[in-house]
């Protein structure tokens, strides 16, 4: 996944045509990477007459890896780990993916294209086009009380799941797989971008920032890379102000489809995040209007000056947690007083079709945008400001790793001894370690038909 050129080139050809003539196809199971069919990175360099920063903003962006979303790529993580490791049989087991959107809809995808039966938990309130896309690649689907920030309610139902013997969950909150591959691949992706980028004339060849928004908090993981890496490097998490939980504590519902659901993750590193920097959602929606409408995006060209390529090459990369992730990365550059020499990267984890009812009842709640409106929501990014930031000193990471007590201790079953072990940064490094051994197991299995 990280360097798909070494793909075996007649399997690799075989991918690349299937991923417009049939998306269903398994062997698009080879299209999950960041680089495309020509081996180059999937990234967008941010004009800075949006941005307003002077610091470089640099998103990669997964609009096109099969289902549109990255998280189909922890999906397989997830999956190929537990069959190698013989925890998972397509002939007797159903895969259930809690979820609150892209993690369920790469559950989906990968679970039926890998010949299991797979069942997707997803809160009742998700965008239409959510339950659509689930079923349109073969799973079903088991919806849930509330919305965006009811992830206790999947974890109710998950545990009634685990009762059945032929059902096996696919946790992304806990499943160290997909940790694994935003580690591995996406940092690993963002190391090799850098250097492309500097060979460009953009930046001195390094990352400042990784931000990235909390989900299942395994993007974020790519951050752990990254600071190896580069040890100044900063880490910024982003939540809604709605719901600001590791900020201070708090809960709430928000808009912001795919993060920020009232607790941390067991995957999160959170003693290795240097920042949490809260964006409300209210932005969020009004500027993926701008960017992704035919009145903002005409007001883009004519206002800012921006080049109708560039507009359109932005229209078609960003959903409602990508506008995010920017608003976080240009309040990270106006916090930390990055200049032209400095690159922040971040993610655009899906577009916007999957949220067209969602923009539908934004503008109900909003008005319509006209071109006077698109103007003035320009300022979103230019005004985005230092407020609701908090810095991660170690009193502060400590208190972000204890607040993981209530949700595994108390709720899933993990003991104080193992959350205890995840203070020490060797945990970590062993979990990053596997990827190699895992890639071995793979390749084993390949080779051996009886295992195929």
């Amino acid at each position: 996944m990280l360097h798909p050129a070494t793909i075996r080139p007649d399997i690799r050809s075989a991918a690349l045509e299937a991923s417009s003539r049939d998306p269903l196809d398994p062997v698009n199971l080879y299209n999950i990477s960041w680089r495309d069919g020509n081996d180059r990175i999937r990234y967008e360099i941010l004009p800075k007459e949006l941005t307003g920063v002077e610091a470089n903003i640099v998103v990669l962006h997964s609009a096109d890896f099969p289902t549109g979303s990255h998280k189909v790529g922890a999906a397989y993580a997830v999956a190929v780990e537990m069959e190698i490791a013989g925890e998972v049989n397509p002939a007797h087991h159903t895969l259930a993916w809690p979820s609150t959107g892209n993690y369920g809809i790469g559950g989906a995808w990968v679970g039926c294209r890998m010949g299991f039966r797979s069942v997707v938990v997803l809160p009742e309130g998700m965008s239409r086009e959510r339950f659509e896309q689930i079923e349109g690649y073969g799973a079903s689907v088991i919806r849930t009380p509330g919305s965006e920030s009811n992830v206790k309610e999947i974890y109710d139902k998950v545990r009634d799941l685990r009762t059945d013997p032929d059902v096996r969950v696919m946790n992304q909150f806990e499943a160290l797989g997909n940790y694994r591959f935003h580690y591995y691949v996406t940092g690993n992706t963002i190391v090799e971008l850098a250097h492309e980028l500097a060979a460009e004339g953009l930046g001195d060849g390094t990352i400042a920032v990784f931000a990235s928004a909390m989900g299942s908090a395994g993007t974020i993981a790519a951050g752990d890379r990254l600071k190896q890496k580069w040890p100044d490097l900063k880490i910024v998490g982003l939540e809604p102000i709605q719901c600001p939980t590791l900020y201070n504590n708090g809960y709430g519902s928000h808009d912001i489809q795919g993060i920020g659901d009232k607790h941390v993750t067991w995957i999160h590193h959170v003693m290795n995040m240097d920042a949490i920097m809260c964006i409300d959602d209210a932005q969020c929606l009004k500027g993926l209007e701008l960017l992704t409408d035919e009145t903002g995006r005409k007001t883009l060209e004519d206002q800012c000056g921006i080049s109708p390529g560039k507009v359109s090459a932005m229209a078609r990369i960003f959903g409602i947690s990508g506008i995010c992730n920017v608003l976080g990365a240009i309040k990270a550059a106006r916090y930390y007083g990055l200049g032209p020499n400095a690159t922040i990267v971040t993610i655009c984890t899906d577009d916007v079709g999957r949220y067209r009812s969602v923009m539908h009842l934004a503008r109900e709640r909003f008005g319509q945008m006209d071109r006077s409106e698109a103007a003035a929501r320009i300022r979103i990014f230019h005004d985005q400001d230092t407020g609701w930031i908090r810095n991660g000193d170690p009193d502060q990471r400590r208190q972000w790793h204890n607040l993981k007590y209530y949700t595994w201790v108390e709720q899933q079953g993990k003991s104080v001894a193992e959350l205890d072990a995840q203070l020490d940064e060797e945990w970590w490094l062993a979990e990053q370690d596997r990827v190699s051994g895992i890639d071995d197991d793979i390749r084993k299995v390949r080779s051996d038909p009886a295992g195929t």
